[in-house]
């Protein structure tokens, strides 16, 4: 009999499902099912109890959300049925199946109010229709299983899919000029240190002892012009930033105005190093050339 431990990553076409699959060879010992949304309903119960059946999954990695910020605002049935029914789905399954959950959820749970960074403990008041369905997301998934680990991050960027890095990257070489915002405090997350880190709570076997929220970000404290000013730095462009306040660039959902994240707990619960914001960038910028 196989020793090998089957892991599943739903949202596998996503930043961080992609940022996976580039870790998978150097895990031997585990064997990653991808799927996307063709390959697997998550919404639908009976398809992910079958696919649990068929490939005996061991570790489900939730990759799946939708995460369009403004057009969540309108599209309030599809962001519920992806952020909190599927989510509860495959945490019902995985309880189930006796599989270790990871689901992942934001900075966006808290209302930006706060002078210090969030502990997992702190109140959470969404202020936003997005922000809405992720804290509900994880209420359901506790509801469902508590064995399950959450984690909230943000600002997430890669050399994968659509981010901030890579619009301002592309908005650059476009324009003279950009203007980004300064009045919005968060710490970036390079989705492949994010990859790391869960792997190193799987391979530490700790995973189904310490289920509960944790926080993920790199680390360091900046705002979005900030970020802007050294993705112009890093790349060498010679691109004007401007910085400007939220109230210049209205947007359909409200931003916090201050989203920065303790990440003592997950640090401290599985030995986990993070790196500072600007070395993370660094490395994703030299990917992407």
């Amino acid at each position: 009999m196989s020793n090998t431990k089957n892991i599943l990553v739903t949202g596998a076409n996503g930043q961080l499902g992609t940022e996976l699959r580039q870790v998978e060879n150097a895990f031997n010992a585990y064997r990653f099912l991808f799927t996307s949304r063709e390959e697997l309903d998550i919404t639908d119960n009976s398809s992910v109890e079958n696919y649990f059946t068929a490939n005996q999954i061991d570790y489900c990695i939730n990759c799946a959300a939708y995460t369009a910020v403004d057009k969540a605002e309108k599209e309030k049935e599809i962001a519920i049925k992806i952020n909190v029914t599927a989510a509860a789905n495959l945490a019902a399954v995985c309880k189930k199946f006796n599989a270790v959950f990871f689901h992942f959820s934001t900075d966006y749970v808290f209302d930006g109010t706060a002078k210090i960074p969030y502990k997992e403990t702190d109140d959470t008041t969404p202020v936003n229709f997005y922000g809405q369905t992720k804290l509900d997301g994880e209420k359901e998934v506790i509801k469902q299983n508590e064995n399950t680990i959450i984690i909230r991050t943000s600002w997430v960027y890669s050399n994968h899919g659509n981010n901030f890095v890579k619009t301002m990257l592309r908005l650059m070489c476009e324009k003279e000029s950009v203007a980004v915002v300064y009045d919005q405090y968060g710490s970036p997350t390079y989705a492949a240190d994010l990859a790391g880190a869960i792997m190193q709570i799987i391979t530490s076997n700790k995973a189904g002892e310490q289920a509960g929220i944790y926080n993920y970000c790199n680390s360091g404290v900046i705002n979005w012009y900030q970020f802007a000013e050294a993705i112009k730095e890093l790349s060498g462009s010679k691109c004007m930033v401007h910085p400007i306040p939220s109230s210049n660039y209205p947007t359909p959902a409200k931003r916090p105005a201050y989203s920065v994240m303790d990440t003592a707990k997950i640090q401290f619960s599985f030995n986990i190093v993070i790196p500072y914001w600007k070395h993370s960038l660094q490395k994703c910028l030299s990917l992407i050339g």
